[in-house]
């Protein structure tokens, strides 16, 4: 798995690329800390480009969730494909986050 990381305005965007799995958590979870590390004001999870999320991914969002309240900045994921959504939906797990359907969207919401 590849995670691309730019900024967007006032926020950081992170963009991972492919199945966040068991391998894949693991990378993202570490770019993730990594970012919330250098303290931004928003941090936005771009799924575009993910095709399938496991148990151990949805742990990975939820500690980076955790991480934004504790550091006090705020988290959005954005671009949920429909397989993606629906995955979400089934863990219920929409309704833990904001969710935009674009990164634009995301920082003109909450940025």
């Amino acid at each position: 798995m590849d995670v691309i990381v730019s900024v967007l305005g006032s926020a950081t965007i992170v963009e991972p690329d492919g199945r966040i799995d068991n391998a894949g958590s693991g990378i993202l979870g570490q770019r993730l800390a990594d970012v919330a590390a250098g303290g931004p004001q928003l941090l936005v999870v771009d799924l575009r480009r993910v095709d399938y999320i496991t148990s151990a991914g949805f742990r990975v969002l939820l500690l980076a969730a955790k991480d934004a309240s504790a550091r006090n900045f705020k988290l959005a994921l954005c671009s949920l494909n429909g397989e993606l959504r629906h995955l979400f939906q089934i863990a219920g797990f929409l309704g833990l986050f904001q969710v935009y359907a674009s990164r634009e969207e995301s920082v003109a919401a909450i940025g």
